[in-house]
């Protein structure tokens, strides 16, 4: 088993790392980007036409605000940046998650770290705590 010490320290070093990467994360956005072709309705327009795709690319951030989606049109010119800042916000998301497993063991290794020192000290034939030295009854004054 290895020593809980070294444990603590290497989870400390993990945190810490995990910190620092959360530091330099750039702009991000939660959300799904969908491209979609629409047909105008017009029956005399090339979408109504069979086998076409229709009026596009649109491209369209759908995210859940306060249990509701909501879907907000991202110009053309807007689509790799937007695609970045998704991406970003699923190492932001990854990062966090990390961190918060990392610390819990953490945790967990502080609670084990002073049991296991107890435990071997009492292996190594260490005495237990000596309780409190009692008081001799005085004698009441006749």
């Amino acid at each position: 088993m290895p020593n809980p010490a070294v444990r603590v320290q290497e989870l400390l070093k993990r945190r810490d790392e995990l910190k620092a990467k959360i530091v330099h994360v750039s702009d991000f956005r939660p959300g799904s980007l969908v491209e979609r072709y629409r047909r105008c309705g017009k029956p005399t327009c090339h979408c109504a036409q069979k086998g076409e795709a229709g009026h596009g690319p649109s491209w369209s951030l759908t995210r859940e605000v306060g249990g509701k989606t909501v879907t907000r049109i991202i110009p053309p010119d807007a689509v790799e940046i937007t695609r970045g800042q998704i991406a970003e916000h699923r190492r932001f998301r990854g990062l966090v998650r990390d961190l918060v497993e990392t610390s819990g063991q953490l945790c967990d290794a502080w609670i084990k770290a002073p049991e296991e020192a107890s435990r071997e000290g009492a292996k190594k034939g260490a005495s237990k705590k000596r309780s409190m030295q009692k008081s001799s009854p005085r004698l009441k004054p006749s």
